[in-house]
């Protein structure tokens, strides 16, 4: 079938769909329902930090494509395109950015923003509750908010990892940023929630869109399906076969997504993907997209505003497409350049020894990149060989004196479990950055009173398997030198009290 008709067949499907959607779109603009989830908790203290005054109606931020080429280079270009255009790529085929009117944002100083942001924790007013949109003006500042599509994703625990720090690595300013604990287990929440609301608002202008579309390696797909399904907009998921958890796997299925397994790794999808959005009026989500590192930047300045707008000195990204590491430099330079810090922390990107393009780059002192085929690792999100976001990467670590570092099988393993035996759950991909602070601690690059932050990308319950083989000692070629199996004990009283006596002679109580 030409390209001509296979759009005019899903354009045929996509006004049918639309006609249900028009509606729901309709009903939506005219009710106050939102789509947001209660916390059951209760914050030990009442915000009590009053909003400024708004900006006056005369001052307007606004955002848009530009060529990310200009900005790694600081040169100037007249190329750019409005957030409501389908654009992915520049004229020249490069990555683009989103650059946003920092002369209308400066017309606020420092304090300012603040104030502002710190005002929006924990309100219920849509929809700054969000993480994400509480830094609307930051992120998509022209987008109605009607249109936002919000789990009021972001606002994580920063946990302060005292047990490991000071057991494990001598330190005592040691904290977890845990971005898993979000809508669906992922940090990829704080992108796709403003990617889809884009979409949301274009389906509104009625641009001719049957739906989003990705590739993934597991939480890609969760967030995507999750957000499309509370727009009512369809879904569609280019997997790789028997690559991801069942855990995983599950969500955009329950979600209601169109689920394609395909015989390839990631960077198969992602090929295909990128093929099929070219030809059909599918809109592309992989973080390609510069719409989703806007929303993840934010993460980067909710640390800032959980430690009370002061700066860490180290921040570890675990990487595998690479989108993150840039974002959260993002988020960092932008709260500089508007005069909230003096400074930006160092970066640190980790990623799995399997699937390590941007080590070995930074090994070769930036001179030899090569994509390369990836291994299996229990990181499985960030097992990609030849990552889209690689010039972003480098142009953060680059500006931040940044480091990459890498992680065996067997260490991102053992920093796992180590963690998890000090109160944290956390995921293999966590652990690849964990292993990446301890072999800087070894080397002394990170001191004993750095202000350190490990950013964990995805909760552990999406990746149980890994952690039952590792304490179960069912890994192949692996110790498990820390594993903490079951022990089988017979029905009887006697028998219990041995095996408890027995524990407790080699246990020192506290």
């Amino acid at each position: 079938m030409a390209s001509s008709q296979l759009f005019s067949s899903f354009l045929s499907s996509s006004l049918l769909m639309n006609s249900h959607t028009t509606s729901a779109a309709h009903h939506h603009q005219h009710s106050t329902s939102k789509l947001v989830v209660k916390c059951t908790a209760t914050p030990s203290t009442v915000n009590t930090v009053s909003p400024p005054p708004p900006p006056s109606p005369r001052i307007s931020f606004s955002n848009k494509y530009i060529p990310f080429n200009s900005i790694s280079t600081n040169t100037p270009t007249t190329e750019s395109y409005s957030l409501d255009e389908i654009v992915y790529r520049s004229r020249a085929g490069g990555l683009l950015d989103i650059q946003h009117d920092l002369k209308a944002l400066k017309q606020f100083d420092g304090e300012y923003w603040k104030t502002l942001f710190d005002s929006r924790v924990g309100t219920t007013k849509w929809p700054y509750g969000s993480g994400v949109w509480s830094k609307k003006e930051w992120v998509l500042p022209e987008i109605d908010d009607d249109d936002i599509v919000s789990a009021f994703e972001g606002n994580s625990n920063l946990f302060w990892a005292e047990r490991f720090g000071k057991k494990f690595l001598g330190m005592n300013d040691l904290w977890v940023k845990n971005c898993g604990i979000s809508h669906t287990g992922s940090f990829k929440d704080l992108g796709m929630t403003v990617l889809v609301s884009q979409v949301n608002r274009l389906r509104k202008m009625n641009v001719p869109l049957v739906g989003v579309g990705c590739a993934s390696t597991g939480d890609t797909s969760a967030a995507l399906s999750a957000y499309c399904a509370a727009a009512n907009i369809p879904s569609i998921v280019f997997l790789p076969a028997n690559k991801i958890s069942m855990a995983q796997l599950v969500q955009p299925i329950a979600n209601g997504a169109f689920v394609l397994s395909i015989d390839t790794d990631f960077d198969g999808c992602m090929k295909l993907i990128r093929e099929v959005t070219a030809e059909l009026p599918i809109y592309l989500a992989n973080s390609l997209n510069s719409l989703r590192l806007e929303g993840q930047k934010t993460a980067a300045i909710e640390i800032l505003q959980q430690f009370d707008w002061n700066v860490p000195d180290w921040v570890i990204v675990p990487g595998g497409n690479l989108g993150n590491i840039y974002a959260f430099y993002k988020g960092f330079k932008m709260c500089q350049e508007l005069g909230l810090v003096d400074r930006i922390p160092s970066l640190v990107c980790a990623q799995a020894a399997n699937a390590n393009p941007l080590y070995l780059y930074f090994k070769s002192g930036w001179k030899e990149h090569r994509p390369l085929k990836a291994s299996t690792t229990f990181a499985s999100a960030i097992q990609i060989g030849d990552p889209v976001s690689i010039d972003r990467a480098v142009y953060a670590l680059k500006n931040s004196n940044g480091i990459v570092e890498e992680a065996t099988e067997e260490e991102l393993m053992d920093a796992m479990a180590l963690a998890d035996s000090t109160g944290m759950f956390i995921c293999p991909h966590t652990g690849v950055a964990l292993t990446a602070l301890i072999k800087l601690r070894d080397s002394g690059i990170i001191g004993p009173t750095d202000k350190t932050v490990v950013v964990s990308t995805a909760h552990g319950l999406k990746f149980t398997q890994s952690k039952i083989d590792y304490h179960s000692r069912e890994i192949k070629q692996m110790a498990c030198q820390y594993a903490n199996p079951t022990v089988q004990v017979k029905a009887d009283f006697g028998s219990v009290v041995d095996v408890l006596k027995k524990y407790l002679s080699n246990t020192r109580l506290h």
